[in-house]
């Protein structure tokens, strides 16, 4: 059985007519990963196959980001602080999952605590992305990507603080979707940046993340930030969409070429397309995201001490010495995100840097709101660039850095934005990304159907 560009619409229907059973679904995705992770380095952990024919999603298994909880099932969040962490409960998204049926295939690889746009700060090694294996994922949800992309699992759950689902999605040619700030309960999901964050998902099809998205979306006692949101069709037929002019021009010059051709596709079938030349506080956005998610970051991973959460030290000779040995299970990347939000936080810097970071956020979030006013979605690329090779982001930080210049605004603004390939270049797909006002995520899922139907650049996949 070869299930190898098989959508989780089309498994769900073929189970449900008998042509497919559980057990070979996921059978097959199981050996395939197996054979395949050596290569790729998708899963830090998997799973033998333990399916139950039952619920919407028939027992299949799905791939489960390694920093979202799940009960009994290590979860280590890629850093060797939490090697050995076995978390003795599942969180919501996971518990709605398996409420529907489905069951966990694996927990994926990811930059370590989610910081990280490749996929390369993992103290269990970088993924690799299956459409050149010498070429980084995108991250930091880059085994749930590279699983999805590689028929490594039929879907996958990841997480986006200020990309992280869809950057991996546009660099390895698949769908990955950020749903609004509070859409899906964030319980379980093992803190970097509380306020940025959402669970997300990553498919084949904008059908099949709206499929999962229906079963684990929706308010949870569990977590206050959760909200309720309407889930019913949007009858829209010819979209109106805004594009923004001076995000596009911050992509290099093969970017630009593949999404100004997807924009005269989109406009010969009927999408209404405006232009506006400016979103005024461009400028701002990656400088107060990263210093709101810095942070953040230095408040959430002051627990991991040795004492609440960690390794245990077993001997020091002084505080200074145990807190050294404590936190040297954190890699580079980590440390230095920790450093510079203590010192955002620090006396005579807060009012400067972070409290200025905030209302620069209020601010963008108001100006965004004002621009879309009449429009479905904004469209712009997801990534400014094309994915590079495995290495060139180590030796210059600035590089992955720079690459969520245009995925940030939807996590400042708690906007839901997802991510569909909209062009090719050699081996690599292009990106684009539509935005919406948080809470219409529903909008935002159609506009992308209707585009994807358009573009159809992924001619591969079987529906």
């Amino acid at each position: 059985m070869n299930l190898e560009g098989y959508t989780l619409q089309l498994i769900l229907r073929e189970i449900e007519n008998g042509s497919l059973s559980p057990e070979d679904v996921n059978e097959f995705y199981y050996k395939r990963s197996v054979e395949l992770n050596s290569v790729l380095n998708a899963y830090i952990t998997l799973l033998e196959p333990r399916s139950r024919a039952e619920g919407d999603l028939k027992g299949i298994a799905i791939a489960i980001k390694d920093n979202i909880s799940t009960k009994g099932i290590r979860t280590t969040c890629a850093s060797k602080m939490l090697e050995n962490y076995v978390p003795p409960y599942d969180a919501t998204a996971v518990s709605s999952l398996k409420k529907h049926g489905g069951s966990v295939l694996g927990k994926t690889n990811m930059d370590e605590f989610a910081m990280g746009s490749s996929g390369e700060n993992s103290a269990f090694g970088p993924t690799r992305n299956p459409l050149n294996k010498e070429y980084v994922t995108g991250g930091s949800s880059s085994g749930s990507a590279a699983a999805v992309a590689a028929d490594m699992a039929p879907i996958a759950l990841g997480s986006d603080t200020g990309g992280s689902v869809r950057a991996p999605a546009s660099f390895t040619g698949i769908v990955g979707f950020k749903p609004s700030y509070g859409a899906i309960s964030r319980y379980g999901l093992i803190a970097y940046a509380n306020s940025l964050e959402v669970i997300g998902i990553l498919g084949k099809s904008v059908e099949d993340v709206k499929i999962l998205f229906k079963m684990i979306a929706g308010k949870d006692p569990m977590d206050s930030t959760s909200i309720n949101v309407d889930l019913k069709e949007k009858n829209i037929s010819k979209p109106n969409i805004l594009v923004i002019k001076s995000f596009v021009e911050l992509s290099s010059e093969e970017v630009k070429k593949e999404f100004y051709n997807s924009i005269g596709k989109l406009e010969s079938a009927g999408f209404g397309i405006s232009y506006v030349d400016k979103f005024s506080l461009t400028d701002y956005m990656l400088s107060s995201y990263y210093t709101i998610a810095c942070a953040e970051a230095s408040t959430n991973l002051s627990r991991y001490d040795g004492i609440r959460y960690g390794p245990k030290v077993e001997s020091a000779s002084n505080w200074r010495d145990y807190i050294s040995k404590a936190r040297s299970f954190f890699g580079p990347e980590v440390k230095a995100r920790i450093m510079m939000g203590t010192f955002i936080l620090s006396a005579g810097y807060y009012e400067t840097y972070y409290l200025r970071a905030l209302q620069l956020r209020k601010m963008i979030k108001q100006e965004f709101e004002k621009i879309i006013s009449g429009y479905d979605a904004v469209y712009v690329p997801t990534m400014p660039v094309l994915p590079w090779k495995i290495g060139k982001a180590i030796e210059d930080p600035k590089i992955a850095y720079a690459a969520d210049v245009l995925t940030v605004l939807p996590n400042l603004t708690g906007s839901p934005a997802i991510s569909i390939p909209v062009g090719k270049v050699r081996e690599f797909f292009v990106g684009g990304q539509f935005i919406g006002l948080r809470a219409e995520d529903m909008k935002v899922l159609k506009v992308a159907a209707i585009a994807e139907n358009v573009l159809q650049v992924k001619k591969n996949g079987r529906n």
